[in-house]
């Protein structure tokens, strides 16, 4: 379960964005902004500590898909691919970083594919009760196809002018950064979505085993 408040951020999201879209080789010749946000999805931490969101933006004509990650405390290492910080009204600093740098995010999508572990509910906390969210955006895999996610500590990212690819001794996964809306993705070990207005599901990740 994904915990979500009722909270200020300073700067926002998609501010976040707008500033720092524009270095990545995969968002080159679009519009930096504004940006509009299509939808996003969750999955969970099991150690309850890391934020792990993926935000689906519109830039022009472009759909781009943003995995991002919120932590508490900077993410040692990982330098390069933050992506700024903000502040919460509930929970203080947070770092956010290209979750494909991010071991955390990276094991949940490898167990998203791999094992066809869901997406995780979205509930709202209003003045302490739960409210569930309906999800913006719906993801499925083609998976359960394995029985356990190999160890992906190793994992190191490499942007190309369409993707991201994360590299590890056992696999490569594939996370899609402009996403073709009108493709018929196909494979055994694939992430897909949809959201409103987009009914037919639309490829967001894929692995590939060494």
């Amino acid at each position: 379960m994904a915990l979500l408040h009722q909270a200020e951020l300073r700067p926002t999201k998609l501010e976040l964005l707008e500033k720092w879209l524009p270095g990545q080789p995969w968002f080159a010749g679009l519009i930096a902004a504004p940006l509009r946000k299509v939808g996003s999805y969750r999955f969970d931490d099991p150690a309850g500590e890391v934020g792990l969101e993926t935000t689906i933006v519109s830039a022009g004509s472009a759909t781009i898909q943003v995995p991002l990650t919120y932590r508490a405390r900077p993410l040692a290492g990982a330098e390069p691919w933050l992506v700024g910080t903000m502040q919460h009204s509930v929970l203080g600093p947070r770092w956010v970083y290209d979750a494909c740098a991010d071991p955390v995010y990276v094991t949940a999508l490898a167990a998203s594919i791999m094992l066809g572990r869901p997406q995780a509910e979205q509930c709202l906390d209003v003045e302490g009760k739960l409210e569930v969210l309906a999800p913006s955006v719906v993801v499925q895999s083609t998976g359960p196809n394995r029985d356990a996610v190999p160890d992906l500590s190793s994992a190191t990212p490499r942007n190309t002018a369409e993707c991201t690819v994360i590299e590890t001794a056992n696999l490569h996964l594939l996370v899609i950064r402009r996403l073709e809306l009108d493709g018929r993705p196909g494979g055994p070990l694939m992430l897909t979505g949809a959201w409103e207005g987009q009914q037919d599901s639309v490829k967001l990740a894929a692995i590939t085993e060494s």
